[in-house]
């Protein structure tokens, strides 16, 4: 049984009555399409980030394309990021007509290491995209300044960072922009596809808007630029809005399992996540790691116990972007990193004796080791 499945069908049995009264509203309300509950979601989310507007799309992938083209991303123009990500990162900046720069990861948090950025950035880089990666974020403070000092926009991927915070401030409240995905797996998930892109500037929210839904600046009217069908569903929107009041409650879970596996592996070989400085983690995903780690997979599969891999090949390593040129040697710790990490069951609805069995038969297969 995957992890998707374990998530999905606990979370809609425990909260089946609120998600099917939001369907209700929504097809009772006569609007199916951008009607009063997206307006509604992006008020709430934008609230909760503490910024001025929110964009709701279709999903998270997105969310960084129309990011990028509101802050101005044109083909031929370079976007510094990572290869330790989901690939949709490095699709959308693709698919703008940009060029993904690589800089290498942090060997203990695998997040962007953003002493390396200034070295990669050229006379065509037009933007840093941090990855807020695995449930926590990014140091934006060098970032932040590099973009000052190079006339550069930020656009953070906050798509599995929902409600992380960084000296304070909460993910998606530092860049230019921020893009959000609504996948269900995700901290904050619909029951389907979605995502959003919030940003402080009138004038990006603007083109967002635009953007979103043809290039047009209302119904069917005068296309102002070549722009994409990419709205937030109605039902969606009103789930997300009735989950994003479960929010912190879904952290506290999320942190709680983190806390078990934290004090459950103290001591053995396995090595567990490491909280960067000032940062609050979300867990998304509870990424370990272990030099013995196929072998410790394949002895758990013996026991039915089936765990992820976030992510066992690196974008750059993957035959789609073989274009860019990058060799194993260029990205080192990327590289190495992506042969032992391996991803624990984390999800709110984790019940604690299924939790305590991974811990019983993982802790079994270490000490074989």
């Amino acid at each position: 049984m995957t992890q998707h499945v374990w998530g999905y069908l606990p979370e809609y049995e425990k909260e089946r009555t609120d998600i099917l009264d939001a369907v209700d509203k929504v097809f009772s309300s006569g609007q199916l399409v951008l009607g009063e509950s997206v307006r509604a979601f992006e008020r709430e989310f934008a609230d909760h980030h503490g910024v001025g507007h929110c964009v709701g799309v279709d999903n998270g992938t997105n969310a960084i394309v129309l990011g990028l083209r509101a802050l101005g991303i044109r083909p031929g123009d370079e976007v510094i990021t990572v290869s330790n990500t989901a690939a949709p990162t490095v699709v959308a900046i693709d698919a703008v007509g940009a060029k993904p720069v690589f800089v290498d990861v942090d060997p203990d948090t695998y997040l962007m290491d953003v002493g390396q950025v200034a070295a990669a950035i050229t006379e065509r880089t037009r933007c840093l995209l941090p990855v807020h990666l695995y449930g926590q974020c990014v140091d934006m403070a060098p970032l932040q300044e590099l973009a000052r000092r190079h006339g550069l926009a930020v656009l953070e991927d906050c798509a599995q960072a929902h409600g992380a915070t960084h000296h304070g401030r909460i993910a998606g409240s530092m860049g230019d922009a921020a893009a959000f995905s609504f996948y269900p797996t995700k901290v904050l998930g619909a029951y389907g596809d979605g995502g959003a892109t919030v940003t402080d500037d009138p004038e990006v929210d603007a083109r967002l808007r635009r953007l979103r839904f043809y290039g047009m600046e209302d119904r069917y009217f005068v296309m102002e630029t070549p722009g994409h069908n990419s709205r937030l569903d109605e039902v969606q929107a009103e789930i997300l809005r009735r989950k994003l009041t479960r929010l912190d409650d879904y952290l506290d879970r999320r942190r709680a399992i983190a806390d078990r596996y934290e004090e459950a592996f103290a001591g053995t070989s396995l090595v567990t996540p490491t909280l960067a400085p000032g940062n609050t983690h979300v867990y998304y995903v509870y990424v370990v790691r272990h030099p013995e780690r196929d072998r410790i997979l394949e002895e758990l599969k013996e026991h039915d116990i089936a765990l992820n891999i976030s992510y066992p090949w690196p974008v750059h390593a993957q035959t789609g972007f073989s274009h860019l040129g990058y060799g194993p040697d260029d990205l080192p710790v990327t590289t190495r990193v992506a042969k032992e990490i391996f991803s624990l069951p984390m999800y709110p609805s984790l019940s604690d004796a299924a939790q305590g069995r991974v811990i019983d038969v993982l802790r079994t297969v270490l000490d074989r080791l």
